[in-house]
């Protein structure tokens, strides 16, 4: 568990004196984020944005030229230079850490003026000149959506102690002449500068209020909550969805989320205008599920903004989508998944068990491959894109020419019309495999490629491609997963055809296992043990689909004790924990959907 000591929100003040329950929670707080140090480039608990991909656990920047280039925007930055897109400068401004967007738009030049902003040290209040292909203007910030996130953006050197709103009526009368406009500045935290937020809806101030920010000036003495980049904040400040911290440290490990901020299972608070604004936040994509965004009730004011076409969210919104139309994993053909009739023999094709399982459909499973050692199948695998094949270390050696492996078959032995049978090229076995206890029990075998062709695998309707997920976090424990195989069923006997099962993942199984369970492992079956995984599976896939119905390789089978019997469950290779392996040899097109 990655957060030991999560933060809870509870209904007594978190401002109790010291010594009371609010010391005991400060302590809380210091355990679950400062010593994990979980901010917004902590991608295995967030998605990163499109100019920045995950390696290692951490958010790092992209080159330039990664960004796509269709569909997008060109922007100009402030050295006077034209980009093709906001991924491109926000790609650069990441390489660089200073901001760099001025404003959108095909002029771009010496003579054209350049975004800027200030703070007033008197009143707080917010000045921005916001500039077009003609001129620009002057204008105010208006204090609808502005909150600390933003303020933290505007004082992006020394962050924000506070954020308000000051009435337009106390201000307009000093010395320099005020806007009488204002314009709405939405930010999520990460921009290096108000540019680089959403800026829309321009309106006459009238007598209302405007946006204001209070920037440190020194460190408070009374520290509720210390960040990851070391800035203090108060505790009912955190878990609330809001980026205090700048860092989004004090978001990033909460049991509970208060004022209405939407909870992801991995612990991370997300604002309420982040559930149905077709934007991921939360890595099983749940904000965005359909039974969320009907059940989440959002303020007036959020879904009349939402009214607005919001050019960056728009800009992100375009390159996410052109970044993973690249990228197929995790759907199947649901054409074919209830196809209950077998398949004739077709002229296409080239020369542990699953205890309470039921038969699949023969094109049910598009990802499971069967794992041929000369004339014998043993065991299986599970397809995840291009060339690559994905199962257990114990079902290989290193001899690719006595395998081959066997797409979409469902009889053990008898192809049907969309069986593929496809040579090896190469094993991969982990480095650190250990055949006495199982640990790293993972493989890697690349498929052999048509003669003077660039692909292994036709193309063919009931073969598909399992996503590898990168975060060890994305599926947590109860969560309801598959298994398949052709292993032994409850009469001991091999199964003639494919089965697949249920099964829950389960936390702490260390007991049932002591020295045995090792790291990269993990366990799944149910509490009654009727359903588990057994001799003859092994290698084979265990599946977990998340919000929005992408599947993901979750587990690879290993091992066990007493198939099927109470308090011993299947014991998986967690695929996660090895990602930076599978995508080191693999690159990064057959390894993931998002964050790449």
């Amino acid at each position: 568990n990655c957060c030991p000591q999560s933060i809870s929100v509870f209904d007594e003040p978190l401002t109790s004196p010291v010594g009371g329950p609010g010391a005991a929670q400060l302590q809380w707080f210091s355990q679950g984020f400062v010593l994990h140090r979980f901010t917004r480039a902590s991608c295995g608990r967030v998605f990163c944005p499109p100019w920045q991909r995950c390696i290692e656990g951490v958010c790092s920047c992209k080159p330039p030229y990664m960004c796509p280039r269709d569909g997008v925007k060109p922007v100009c930055v402030r050295n006077h230079k034209r980009y093709f897109s906001y991924c491109q400068a926000m790609a650069m401004s990441c390489m660089s850490k200073t901001p760099l967007l001025s404003h959108f738009g095909e002029l771009c030049g010496e003579k054209i003026k350049k975004f800027r902003s200030s703070v007033d040290k008197t009143t707080g209040v917010v000045k921005i000149f916001l500039p077009d292909n003609t001129a620009g203007e002057e204008l105010l910030v208006c204090h609808d959506q502005w909150d600390i996130a933003a303020a933290n953006v505007a004082c992006r050197e020394e962050g924000a102690a506070s954020a308000f709103a000051v009435d337009y009526s106390e201000i307009r009368g000093g010395d320099q002449e005020l806007p009488r406009r204002c314009v709405t500045v939405r930010c999520q935290g990460f921009e290096l500068s108000l540019a680089e937020c959403e800026i829309y809806n321009k309106v006459d101030i009238g007598d209302g209020a405007v946006a204001a920010a209070r920037c440190y000036e020194s460190e408070p003495e009374d520290c509720g909550f210390t960040c990851a980049n070391d800035k203090c904040v108060s505790l009912n400040q955190t878990c609330d969805g809001v980026d205090d911290c700048g860092d989004r440290s004090d978001e990033m490990c909460c049991k509970d989320c208060r004022n209405g901020a939407f909870h992801c299972n991995t612990g991370v608070c997300v604002h309420p205008d982040a559930v149905g604004d077709d934007q991921l936040d939360c890595l099983d994509g749940e904000d965005e599920s359909s039974n969320h965004q009907d059940s989440f009730s959002k303020p007036f004011y959020v879904l009349f903004a939402l009214k607005f076409e919001l050019v960056f969210t728009s800009e992100t919104r375009t390159t996410r989508r052109l970044l993973e139309s690249k990228l197929n994993c995790g759907i199947p053909n649901m054409e074919l998944v209830d196809d209950t009739e077998e398949q004739t023999r077709g002229q296409r094709s080239r020369k542990k068990r699953v205890v309470g399982g039921i038969p699949a459909n023969p094109t049910q499973i598009q990802w499971q491959v069967a794992l041929q050692e000369y004339n014998k199948i043993d065991c299986g695998g599970a397809y995840v894109g291009g060339c690559w094949v994905i199962t257990a270390a114990h079902c290989v050696r290193p001899n690719p020419a006595a395998f081959k492996v066997k797409f979409s078959l469902w009889r053990k032995y008898s192809p049907q019309g969309t069986t593929d049978i496809i040579p090896v090229e190469q094993i991969i076995i982990h480095p650190h495999y250990n055949p006495a206890t199982y640990q790293n029990d993972i493989a890697l075998v690349k498929l052999e490629k048509y003669p003077y062709k660039d692909f292994c695998v036709e193309e063919n309707p009931a073969i598909r491609a399992v996503c590898v997920p990168w975060s060890t976090e994305l599926f947590q424990p109860n969560h309801t997963c598959s298994i398949s195989g052709w292993g032994r069923t409850k009469a001991g006997r091999s199964s003639e055809v494919l089965l697949w099962a249920n099964v829950s993942l389960i936390e702490g199984c260390q007991s049932s296992y002591k020295h045995r369970f090792k790291p990269g492992m993990m366990c799944a079956g149910d509490p009654e043990g009727s359903v588990d995984s057994c001799q003859g599976d092994s290698g084979g896939p265990l599946v977990c689909q998340d919000q929005l119905g992408v599947s993901y390789l979750w587990g690879i089978v290993s091992w066990g004790e007493r198939c099927g019997q109470p308090g011993f469950p299947g014991v998986y290779t967690q695929v996660a924990y090895y990602f930076e392996w599978i995508r080191s040899h693999t690159g990064w097109p057959a390894v993931t959907k998002f964050n790449s």
